[in-house]
């Protein structure tokens, strides 16, 4: 690759300036900041054998947390966009948490621009509020900006491999056109963690280096979301609905794989002004159709059992609660105990992990009888309860 770059004519040369992540950074030399030389050169970038070129028409459907692509003639897939971007993972809470130690620095040193209840008091044009910084706040700020610089290391990462990935399968991508700044409004965390309209770009990008296409259709005309081709009818579905399924026969299939579904298998002859979907161009591809966007849904929901944590818009029910702690099942007889002056619930387990369902041990089921008699052992006490009194023995129970 280094030799395909310098075989290349230089056209620029720029100077790129970013912030160090501290005065000791490799580059810095007591500087804020790091400076680089970046040439831009003359031709096409160098493609890598392992990156395969597609020659196929691929419907996709972008969401905020999701994507779904499907090949006229593959398999389809559905996937979380960007998966280790996720808000619930730990760089997510390690940037929230310096961002709330951003906040308290920030009311220590400036108590008098804040009300009694907290607030933000108001400035005027004469009488701006003076904010002082401590250095500790600007360490803080440092860091969050050294892990901000990381993640969108990463993201960008992430972006290239899912665009190649999709270039993989065919060369003339169809989806879409959809305001991702309106997404910023409703799903604002989702949409800065994952950023989809930078993957549009890099995507449309990478498309058109193998000579491909992306085109974006239109909604007003399209409304993949809403058309069935089996009856032809267009019917609005709110966005907590994730199935469509008709009553022509058509589903359940899931709501994302399906737009993917009807995007593949559009005429876009003209790309300037592509033609709505009709009922009669979906009849052949969906007898194979229908058992690939099914497949796929198969391994969403493998995935969920597994215990991958799945957004909701995948139509996985209660993805995030499939996986159980433990395979202990509720007791029968509510049981209690007095603890610090107040009457508890008995949180212990009833079954030990060691053995399999319904296996007990001698220690286990003299302790499950107590749990049913109203018997608790806590120390050297037993507690037993009954008709609304306590009683207790200072005589410990051998186990």
């Amino acid at each position: 690759m280094i030799a395909h770059a310098l075989a290349c004519r230089v056209k620029y040369t720029r100077l790129i300036q970013r912030k160090a992540s501290g005065p000791r950074a490799k580059g810095a030399a007591g500087s804020p900041c790091c400076y680089a030389v970046q040439l831009v050169l003359e031709g096409v970038p160098l493609r890598k054998p392992r990156h395969r070129v597609g020659t196929d028409i691929v419907g996709a459907d972008l969401g905020p947390s999701t994507i779904a692509v499907v090949p006229r003639e593959g398999e389809a897939r559905l996937d979380v966009f960007c998966a280790a971007l996720s808000p619930k993972a730990e760089h997510s809470k390690a940037m929230r948490r310096l961002q709330r130690r951003i906040d308290r620095q920030r009311r220590a040193a400036n108590p008098q621009n804040y009300d009694e209840k907290g607030r933000v008091k108001k400035g005027s044009r004469n009488k701006p509020l003076r904010w002082k910084k401590s250095h500790g706040e600007v360490r803080t700020h440092r860091r969050l900006a050294t892990k901000e610089r990381k993640r969108a290391a990463h993201r960008k990462s992430l972006h290239g491999k899912l665009a190649h990935e999709i270039a993989a399968l065919g060369n003339t991508i169809i989806l879409e056109k959809i305001s991702y700044k309106a997404w910023q409004k409703q799903f604002g965390k989702s949409v800065s963690e994952r950023a989809p309209g930078a993957f549009l770009a890099h995507l449309r990008r990478t498309v058109a280096s193998t000579g491909g296409s992306l085109l974006e259709v239109s909604t007003r005309t399209t409304k993949l979301s809403q058309f069935c081709h089996g009856c032809g009818a267009c019917v609005k579905k709110p966005l907590a609905v994730r199935v469509h399924q008709c009553a022509c026969g058509i589903g359940p299939v899931q709501r994302d794989l399906y737009s993917a579904f009807l995007a593949a298998h559009l005429d876009v002859s003209d790309p300037d002004h592509p033609l709505p979907p009709a009922c009669g161009q979906y009849v052949i591809p969906w007898q194979g159709g229908e058992a690939r966007l099914q497949a796929a849904h198969a391994v969403v929901l493998q995935r969920a059992k597994e215990g991958q944590i799945l957004p909701g818009s995948m139509s996985v029910p209660r993805a995030r609660a499939r996986r159980l702690k433990s395979q202990n099942d509720p007791p029968l007889e509510p049981a209690f105990v007095f603890h610090h002056e107040r009457l508890e619930a008995w949180s212990g387990a009833f079954e030990p992990p060691d053995f399999n369902r319904g296996e007990l041990s001698e220690r286990q089921t003299q302790r499950e009888q107590d749990a049913v008699r109203g018997i608790c052992v806590r120390g050297h006490c037993r507690y037993i309860y009954h008709d609304g009194w306590m009683l207790t023995t200072s005589v410990k129970r051998q186990m």
